[in-house]
């Protein structure tokens, strides 16, 4: 059996391209929350320090082009648009032009790998809106694709890029301890998901591909106020305690992101690469799977898998290929508690 899909769409966070993007894209990201103006401008300054452009854009532009290459040289032959959540492309105009080009159903690919209600269900709930908004009378169907956290594909960009950069020890690796990091979360939000399970498998399948022994989930970028509990460790509280222990060596990879983005480059490559040169830890920052080709394939594979149902669903571990469906009650959103004006992240 067969699905008729005529096109792919890409769905992201967004980010700002220059100064004057930077406090309209927060404005859309912190929408209906209720932030301190002086949380906003405190997040604002590390833009700034990279001159108000956020790396995801750009890597997202790379990975299009890199899926085109593929879909040109495997199949299927569709066409990619992209729409983000936060800034432009906007993910309501992408789905208005995709209506306007003739499209009638289409397979979204989310630069998400796990199941959250943020980093899965909103995404559901913006594609919904965006369609909610769609001239009366013409159908447009999207179906987005599973969470891939398993996948080979991902694990072996993932294993590649903690690999790389253990080789930067030499023969010294043995002694390296890897830290794995993700985006923390409410405690009341992975308390209800699949988030932390998930995670947990995609460590160990990509420690054991490349026999790393010594390693632990971190998290970081957590941006709630201290009275509500967030996943924990965070990666700079794990530095201290690892330095304390005596560990000067260090890789963290960053396995719940896909591409790099501010979350990233300022909470690892500034703020976690400043304390472990203050306290004399050799540290190697992992790459992200980016357009790393297992990664750009197993894309490719997520869309024939729906559009060929005798496809095979590659998954590693004991967990199995996430459905293709969710369940009206997954993952939902946590229960917001006031804000206090102490300055942080969004």
């Amino acid at each position: 059996m067969t699905e008729n899909y005529d096109a792919i769409l890409l769905v992201s966070f967004g980010g700002p391209e220059g100064i004057n993007d930077v406090i309209p894209f927060l404005e859309n990201v912190l929408r209906g929350r209720n932030v301190p103006p002086e949380r906003m401008q405190a997040v604002a300054h590390h833009y700034e320090l990279f001159g108000g452009i956020s790396p995801m854009n750009e890597q997202n532009r790379n990975l299009i082009d890199a899926l085109k290459t593929e879909l040109a040289e495997n199949g299927p032959h569709l066409p990619i648009y992209w729409g983000n959540r936060n800034w432009h492309p906007m993910l309501a105009d992408t789905v208005k032009q995709m209506q306007v080009d003739g499209i009638q159903k289409a397979l979204a690919f989310v630069t998400s790998a796990y199941s959250s209600y943020s980093s899965c269900r909103q995404y559901r709930e913006n594609i919904a809106a965006a369609q909610d908004q769609l001239e009366q009378g013409k159908s447009l169907q999207i179906d987005k694709l599973r969470a891939f956290y398993n996948h080979p594909g991902f694990i072996e960009a993932k294993a590649d890029r903690l690999e790389n950069a253990l080789q930067q020890f030499g023969d010294k690796r043995c002694d390296v301890h890897v830290a794995f990091t993700a985006h923390s979360i409410p405690t009341s939000m992975s308390s209800t998901c699949d988030y932390v399970s998930q995670l947990q498998e995609t460590a160990r399948l990509v420690s054991d591909s490349v026999n790393a022994k010594n390693w632990q989930i971190c998290f970081q970028s957590r941006s709630g106020p201290a009275t509500q509990p967030w996943l924990e460790p965070d990666i700079c509280d794990h530095i201290r305690i690892l330095h304390a222990q005596g560990c000067d060596k260090l890789v963290i990879a960053p396995i719940g992101f896909v591409s790099d983005h501010m979350e990233v480059v300022f909470d690892l490559d500034i703020e976690a690469k400043q304390l472990c040169d203050q306290l004399g830890v050799q540290m190697v920052r992992a790459g992200t799977a980016g357009t790393h080709p297992a990664f750009v394939k197993m894309i490719r594979q997520l869309v024939q898998e729906r559009m060929d149902l005798s496809a095979p669903r590659l998954a590693l571990g004991d967990q199995g290929p996430r459905g293709d469906q969710c369940a009206a009650t997954c993952c939902p959103a946590a229960v917001r508690p006031p804000v206090q004006s102490t300055a942080g992240r969004p």
